[in-house]
């Protein structure tokens, strides 16, 4: 005891001067979250069942590797303020949890709250942000999302600040996801905090439209869409705008889920699967390990797409992407299917932001679908298709040799 009494003082005598573990989300994080489909009803077995479906499932293959419980796992605290699991709901004990994990190459998350208490009113972490920092350290953690209930006068970046100052303390590199919902606009000031930050409130399985809980409400996919606008110049490698975690195979329509994976690649965000992985069907899992799609995401130059044209329930985006590529995504938000006829000979795009352009009337690029996996012809020609109610087609222009 006295030696983690004398660990929690050096600690908390440590000058704010730490930084975040860099290196740790130099492309955004892909993995699975337990809150979307199972809420507080966690156990030691569901996460074993959830880290043994993404190595089956070929998630894993595809590039996930971050398993996360999130809130109701905690117990009490002993009686030296150590965080402990639930005794009844993981008797194993959360070491050899994480054990388990890693024993099948992946990596465990947790969750805990800036607050007095987390949003399902287990234990938060204020005032045990060291404790809980060191607890999970010697638990082999690798990840934390860090939620803002209870957190009545907190200050956000104070407080967010503390738990990374704890984690740097603790001496274990785990990635710190904000999850603050963007009330105090956490992307001017998080990218030396954590490695990525929420931008809104909470997402819900709904294609375009919000979903009233009376003191709060969560928004549907196009609505979450739509609040990223203005925040890419902010997000890059190692620290990411979150949208919040996938729907996919939680009950939107195949074409839905299609569109929402795919909006997500082109933002690069975090990619946090939020289903069960025990139970998909063969589409839920063709959108998850679509690795075609999953490149876009992953892509090393970092930088979030842009809406380059919005015009009758349709929208144009672009990406851009290494070796002078680009990925272009067609969007159709409209309940009805849309033809769509897009001239490239008659576009320049250009991004200030990757300083990246390209010009389609003087250069000629392959195109190929990646959903449909085959390439598609040339810029020589317009693009002619007809999109399907609430889907997209996603394209990756590669410049033809001259």
């Amino acid at each position: 005891m006295r030696k983690w009494i004398l660990l929690l003082l050096l600690a908390g005598a440590t000058p704010l001067l730490a930084q975040k573990y860099t290196g740790l989300a130099l492309t955004p994080p892909l993995g699975w979250n337990s809150w979307n489909k199972f809420g507080c009803d966690v156990s030691e077995s569901l996460i074993r069942s959830a880290a043994d479906a993404m190595v089956s499932s070929g998630m894993q293959a595809a590039g996930y590797r971050y398993i996360v419980i999130d809130d109701c796992w905690h117990g009490k605290r002993d009686a030296d303020g150590f965080i402990q699991p639930d005794p009844v709901r993981f008797p194993s004990g959360m070491k050899a949890l994480t054990d388990y994990i890693h024993s099948k190459g992946l990596k465990f998350g947790i969750y805990s709250d800036a607050g007095w208490k987390t949003c399902g009113g287990r234990p938060g972490s204020r005032g045990h942000e060291y404790q809980d920092a060191l607890q999970y350290a010697r638990w082999g953690v690798d990840y934390l999302k860090y939620d803002w209930c209870y957190s009545d006068d907190l200050n956000a970046k104070g407080a967010y600040t503390t738990m990374r100052e704890a984690l740097a303390a603790a001496g274990r590199p785990i990635v710190l996801s904000l999850c603050e919902w963007g009330s105090n606009k956490p992307w001017e000031w998080a990218r030396d905090v954590g490695h990525l930050w929420r931008t809104t409130g909470d997402i819900t399985a709904i294609f375009d439209g919000i979903e009233d809980h009376g003191s709060w409400k969560s928004l549907g996919v196009m609505q979450i869409l739509d609040l990223q606008e203005g925040l890419r110049t902010y997000a890059g490698p190692d620290h990411w705008n979150d949208p919040d975690m996938l729907e996919v195979g939680n009950g939107m329509t195949a074409a839905e889920d299609r569109a929402h994976f795919t909006m997500w690649c082109m933002l690069a965000a975090p990619l946090m699967a939020g289903n069960d992985l025990s139970a998909m069907t063969p589409e839920t899992r063709a959108i998850l390990t679509n690795v075609e799609a999953i490149s876009v995401n992953q892509d090393s130059l970092g930088i979030q797409g842009f809406r380059e044209l919005a015009a009758d329930s349709l929208q144009i985006w672009f990406k851009p992407l290494v070796r002078d590529e680009w990925a272009v995504c067609f969007l159709n938000r409209s309940k009805l299917a849309k033809p769509v006829t897009y001239a490239w000979k008659g576009h320049r795009i250009s991004d200030e932001l990757s300083g990246r352009s390209a010009d389609f009337g003087t250069s000629i690029w392959t195109l190929r679908d990646l959903w449909a996996h085959k390439e598609i012809g040339s810029t020589k020609k317009d693009f002619v298709t007809v999109i399907p109610a609430h889907d997209v087609r996603l394209l990756r222009l590669s410049p033809q040799k001259k």
